[in-house]
């Protein structure tokens, strides 16, 4: 169970995940054994899966984002996931509430191929309807 020196802990970690457990420690007013004893616990209860290192846009081999919204026929979900799941472009799918039935994080080198990209989703079998928005740019990311 998770209480706010986790909180706290998982938000440093989220921000930085070099950050030194010294330094944690100074964050949360606690001493070092007691952070590393934390953190090992949370990796332990698989609350914190692995450690990371996010790419500016620029940077990143994507740098074409965008948000394709999918409507999917009834039934067809986990099909066409596994579809979804195989194109390398698509980098995160969301299950959703609401209108559409599917959020797809995709990621391209250009618009040109991430037109490509999205007639694809589209003709996917199951697949009812898209809408997609490119991003333009990100405000923040925790």
């Amino acid at each position: 169970m998770k209480d706010l020196i986790d909180e706290q802990l998982i938000s440093a970690l989220r921000a930085n995940g070099r950050i030194s457990t010294a330094e944690l420690a100074r964050l949360v007013g606690r001493s070092r054994t007691s952070v590393q004893s934390r953190i090992d616990r949370l990796e332990r209860q698989g609350v914190i899966t692995g450690y990371a290192v996010r790419l500016a846009p620029e940077h990143d081999l994507g740098a074409v984002r965008a948000h394709v919204l999918i409507k999917v026929q009834p039934k067809e979900t986990r099909a066409v996931s596994a579809i979804l799941q195989a194109m390398p472009q698509v980098r995160l799918l969301h299950s959703v509430s609401g209108d559409v039935d599917l959020i797809a994080i995709a990621a391209t080198a250009t618009v040109a191929e991430m037109d490509q990209v999205i007639d694809r989703i589209g003709s996917i079998a199951g697949v009812e309807r898209t809408n997609s928005s490119i991003i333009l740019s990100t405000k923040f990311e925790r």
